[in-house]
């Protein structure tokens, strides 16, 4: 008797059971039907995409929908133009639009080559060595290492034009031992410049220019 009295109950408990899952299964096929339905409806509403957006996740963890490009990272920025100081003894180079200033150009000579395409190498060369920089007879080489290949449009050689034996760019005054005779200029000798200076640079001489200009600082652009 007792296990009839407790058959009942277990049956309709099952019973009970079945129709919720069967409850759940019509609710959710209903809302399935219903997305179903709004995606057709709002194809041309824009209920669709409200629809779309509002899906569950994926098993990924992957949420569907636009994908915005990442931002473009821009790259490293290079000025248009530079002013770039050369002391005595050194060699600069400016791009289009930069100038070089030579400061102090009292007795000394300065060397520009003006590029094609539209930069400039700068030299300021010593009448004595200044330690640590490039010597009279070494600064030539210096520059048309810098010039390399390309293109020479003009060359402006300024200073102390008086001052300056053509053979300084050739043996500088150090390299003579004690006692040697040390060439001494008796009167400006531009021409002379001009010729060593384009050998130095493997220039035509009609592009080189000489220009006696000891006045302190000078700035070419």
């Amino acid at each position: 008797m007792t296990a009839q009295r407790h058959a009942a109950p277990m049956g309709q408990l099952r019973w009970v059971q079945v129709m919720q899952v069967m409850r759940v299964r019509r609710v959710r096929g209903a809302a399935l039907l219903l997305v179903a339905a709004l995606l057709a409806y709002g194809s041309s509403t824009g209920v669709a995409v409200a629809a779309a957006q509002a899906r569950p996740a994926a098993a990924g963890g992957y949420l569907s929908g636009p994908v915005t490009p990442p931002a473009r990272t821009p790259g490293p920025v290079t000025p248009a133009s530079a002013n770039i100081r050369v002391s005595e003894g050194q060699v600069g180079e400016v791009g289009a639009g930069g100038t070089l200033t030579y400061p102090s150009v009292t007795s000394c000579l300065t060397v520009t080559v003006r590029l094609q395409g539209g930069g400039m190498v700068g030299a300021h060369a010593s009448l004595f060595e200044v330690p640590g920089e490039y010597r009279s007879d070494r600064i030539l080489a210096a520059v048309k290492q810098r010039t390399g290949a390309r293109e020479v449009r003009a060359v402006e050689v300024r200073g102390a034009v008086g001052a300056w034996d053509p053979s300084y760019f050739t043996k500088a005054i150090e390299s003579y031992p004690e006692g040697a005779q040390v060439p001494v200029p008796t009167q400006p000798d531009p021409d002379g410049l001009a010729r060593v200076v384009a050998d130095g640079l493997g220039v035509p001489r009609g592009k080189v220019t000489v220009e006696d200009l000891p006045d302190g600082d000078q700035t070419v652009g």
